[in-house]
């Protein structure tokens, strides 16, 4: 499978992890903010004890020295986490990087880092977060993917099943998805929807 895979589930709490692995998800982020390093671990452990049986790879958002400790495989960096954060300790513990990046800029520093995917955001206006950055737009995911080439580009922010389409023409290789599933009536209809519309184009 690749990574990470086309539908990228974005949830806070082991709950939503579990659910989504049951329901076939490949490639799950775990980001819950403003925990205590004790917390982050605990965490991070049941979420991969849920996942352990399943398809799904668990992404940890943020917590590296958690991700490390509890043996996680793949973890999710923003800029000013990158920036605090030990890559040698990282790289070290085997695990894949993937790298949050809003500009131009964040991008060059990004691709210092070497990561294994790059996500660039927000695409959409998004409601879950207040973003200091304007959204990016559909034509600045084809400008990036040229830009970065092999590497894959994963867009993020506001982004609904109905424009996934035209999201993956435009060059991302994934779609990380918040609010279409976790604030959607019927969230594990909707999960089984971006499946759907995923192994279509496998």
């Amino acid at each position: 499978m690749p990574y990470p895979d086309r539908f990228y589930p974005v949830v806070d709490s082991v709950a939503w992890v579990a659910r989504l692995a049951l329901l076939g998800a490949g490639t799950i982020q775990l980001r819950a903010k403003n925990l205590s390093e004790s917390d982050a671990l605990q965490m991070v452990a049941d979420a991969l004890e849920v996942i352990k049986g399943t398809a799904a790879k668990l992404v940890v958002n943020d917590y590296w020295r958690a991700a490390i400790i509890a043996g996680a495989k793949h973890l999710h960096l923003g800029q000013e986490d990158l920036a605090s954060a030990d890559l040698k300790a990282i790289r070290a513990a085997g695990l894949t990087l993937g790298l949050s990046t809003h500009d131009d800029e964040e991008l060059e520093t990004a691709l210092r880092a070497k990561p294994d995917y790059v996500a660039l955001g927000p695409i959409f206006p998004t409601t879950l977060k207040s973003m200091r950055f304007a959204p990016q737009g559909i034509p600045k995911i084809s400008e990036w993917k040229k830009r970065i080439g092999s590497l894959p580009l994963v867009a993020i922010g506001g982004i609904k099943l109905e424009q996934a389409r035209e999201i993956y023409a435009a060059g991302a290789d994934s779609i990380a998805v918040v609010s279409d599933v976790t604030q959607n009536p019927d969230p594990d209809a909707r999960v089984r929807a971006w499946l759907g519309l995923n192994a279509e184009a496998a």
